[in-house]
């Protein structure tokens, strides 16, 4: 197990006595060896599908919380330098990038870089509100090179070419089991052919093509033919204006939309307030940032094959 020496002055107080031993010795008569760490739940599950039983997997994002908020711990940073491979996305979690810098000795992969983001697809309205939004500290983190939308894993022919990747780097890390990480990454990625050929399909004749979310997560899914109208733009936690209600009412009515959708890991005030006052109903869909209580029992593939059903009546698809 390899220590760098950062990691000592982070962690030497904690474990003075007893260096990098103490976590390989939590980890006895596990996996192989390899160490993964993951930044969020997406990469973690692509990486676990990847790895199987050939490498120890953590995630450094706790069940529960939301990655954009995520500010390491002692272990999770202990985890990060101990890890042969990191898996992140820059700029997505800037607290994970800064620990990423400073601490880790394996080798990294941005899954921004592999699978390629594309723009956030909403109006020009709201692209405004991304760019004030990208210009406060609050909101940097968001903001991927002034208006490139991260939440690719909604795109499950990305989350393939991210599975290719992993198997890639795990087979040089690891080239006894390297036929094992091929297979199942092929494997990985007939699953996720499947599911957006489920899309494809499911979508594909619909009373309505427009859906109102939470906050301008689900741009990936305009692939299937969805028009997005985000209550909020880049965070959940950002306040839309008046203005912004006051459309999204007149939206709601003029394409007799039937649902306002919430989800999971943010508060529901703003989607519940706008669904009362325009007299439709609410609904989860999940932008799948990480794994609840809720959906504990969950995986990937679950959770979207959740979201496609609670697109397909909203929008009164045959």
């Amino acid at each position: 197990m390899r220590c760098h020496p950062r990691w000592f002055l982070l962690v030497g107080l904690l474990l003075a006595s007893s260096g990098c031993t103490a976590f390989a010795d939590d980890d006895a008569g596990a996996g192989t060896g390899v160490q993964v760490a993951a930044a969020f739940y997406p990469l973690e599950y692509v990486v676990a599908r990847v790895a199987g039983p050939h490498a120890d997997v953590v995630g450094l994002t706790t069940p529960g919380k939301e990655p954009h908020d995520l500010e390491p711990t002692i272990k999770e940073t202990a985890d990060i330098a101990q890890a042969d491979l990191v898996v992140h996305e820059a700029d997505f979690q800037a607290s994970i990038d800064a620990a990423i810098e400073q601490n880790a000795t394996g080798e990294v992969i941005d899954a921004a870089a592999v699978v390629g983001l594309q723009p956030f697809s909403s109006d020009d309205e709201h692209d405004g509100d991304h760019e004030d939004e990208a210009g406060s500290e609050d909101h940097a983190d968001h903001d991927h090179e002034g208006g490139l939308d991260p939440h690719f894993w909604l795109d499950p022919l990305r989350m393939a070419t991210l599975g290719d990747a992993i198997a890639a780097s795990l087979s040089e890390i690891d080239p006894t089991n390297a036929e094992a990480y091929d297979v199942n990454a092929a494997a990985l990625r007939t699953d996720l052919e499947r599911l957006d050929a489920s899309f494809t399909e499911g979508l594909a004749d619909c009373e309505r093509s427009t859906i109102v979310v939470s906050h301008d997560a689900f741009g990936y899914l305009t692939r299937y033919g969805l028009e997005l109208a985000p209550v909020a733009g880049l965070s959940p936690d950002a306040e839309p204006t008046p203005a912004d209600l006051g459309r999204l009412r007149q939206l709601i009515e003029d394409d007799g939309i039937t649902t306002v959708f919430g989800e999971r890991l943010a508060s529901p005030r703003l989607t519940q307030t706008l669904a009362e006052d325009a007299g439709v109903r609410t609904a989860v869909l999940d932008p799948i940032e990480g794994l609840s209580d809720e959906t504990a029992d969950e995986d990937y593939l679950s959770l979207m094959q959740a979201n496609l059903a609670a697109l397909r009546e909203a929008n009164g698809c045959r």
